[in-house]
C-alpha cells in the first residue's frame, strides 16, 4: 500500500531504492538530522514492510506541516491506516482526536477503544491516557482502581505524569489504600528529576510531615525550586515559609536549593 501518493509533490521520489534497508528508526534518525524527505522515504518503506508506525510518523509530518503543507485531514487518514494495522502510537493519537472531536466525531467510546487497546500493547503514553479515561469515566465505566493500574504500568516505564498521578492517588486514597509514604516515594522520583509538580509535592510533604519527617528548611528549598520552574502555587508556599523561618534557617533553605542538582529519572532510586 502506497500511503504517500503525490501528497509531498516533488519532495519525495515515488521509488525507494533503499527499501530493503529502510525502517522507522532510520526515519526518525533522518528527521532528527533535518532530512525530512529522507525520513519520509524511510517511514514509507517501513510501512510497506509491515511496520504500521511508518504511517503514523508520516501523519505527524502532515499534522505539524513538516516538509509539506499542514493537512490535518490527511493526518487523520494516515493515523487511521496505521491504527488499523496495530500502531499503538497511531491508536493513541487518533483516540485523543476522538476524545476531543478533532476532525472526527467526538466519541468517548471510540476514543477509549483506541487508547486502551494501545495501552495493552505496553505503550506508556497510552497507558497514562487510558488511566485518565477510567478516572473520569469517559468511554468506560469510572473505575479509580483501574486508573491506578494503568498509571502504574506507565510509571514503571518512567512516565513522569503517570508517576505524579500515582502519587496523588496514594496521597488522597483514590483507587488505592491511602499511603502518604508511597505518595512521597512517587513524588521523590519526579521531584528529584526536576519535575515542578514533584518538587512542589515534596515541599508540601516536608511542610506537613505527610509521609516524611517535617522539615521546613527542605520544604522551603523544594518550594523555591518548584517556583523557579514556574509553579505559582510553589511561590506562594515559599513566601509563606519565609515568614516562618529564622534568618539562619532561611539561609540554609536557600543554600539547599542553590546546591541541589537534578538526578535523571532512570537513576532515581525506587
Amino acid at each position: 500500500m502506497r500511503i504517500l501518493r503525490t501528497a509531498f509533490g516533488g519532495v519525495v521520489s515515488a521509488s525507494i531504492a533503499c527499501a530493503a534497508f529502510a525502517d522507522v528508526p532510520a526515519g526518525i534518525a533522518a528527521l532528527e538530522a533535518g532530512n525530512v524527505s529522507g525520513a519520509v522515504e524511510e517511514f514509507q518503506a517501513g510501512f510497506d514492510d509491515g511496520d504500521a508506525d511508518g504511517a503514523f510518523f508520516i501523519g505527524r509530518l502532515f499534522e505539524m506541516g513538516l516538509g509539506t503543507e499542514r493537512d490535518m485531514r490527511r493526518a487523520v487518514e494516515l493515523y487511521s491506516a496505521a491504527a488499523e494495522q496495530g500502531s499503538a502510537l497511531a491508536q493513541n493519537r487518533l483516540g485523543l482526536m476522538y476524545l476531543n472531536g478533532e476532525l472526527v466525531l467526538q466519541d468517548y467510546q471510540r476514543a477509549a477503544e483506541l487508547i486502551c487497546t494501545a495501552a495493552e500493547s505496553g505503550d506508556a503514553n497510552s497507558a497514562f491516557n487510558c488511566g485518565l479515561l477510567f478516572a473520569d469515566g469517559q468511554g468506560v465505566e469510572q473505575d479509580a482502581a483501574m486508573a491506578v493500574a494503568f498509571w502504574r504500568e506507565a510509571a514503571e516505564q518512567n512516565h513522569v505524569a503517570a508517576i505524579n498521578y500515582l502519587g496523588q492517588a496514594y496521597r488522597d486514597g483514590t483507587g488505592v489504600t491511602q499511603s502518604y509514604e508511597t505518595a512521597f516515594d512517587n513524588f521523590s522520583r519526579t521531584g528529584e528529576a526536576g519535575n515542578p509538580l514533584g518538587l512542589f509535592e515534596l515541599a508540601k510533604a516536608y511542610q506537613s510531615g505527610n509521609g516524611v519527617n517535617p522539615d521546613l528548611i527542605k520544604a522551603h528549598g523544594y518550594a523555591n525550586l518548584a517556583a523557579a520552574r514556574g509553579m505559582e502555587e510553589a511561590r506562594t508556599l515559599r513566601d509563606t515559609l519565609n515568614a516562618q523561618l529564622s534568618r539562619g534557617d532561611l539561609e540554609a533553605a536557600q543554600s539547599f536549593a542553590r546546591e541541589w542538582e537534578a538526578t535523571p529519572l532512570d537513576q532515581v532510586a525506587q
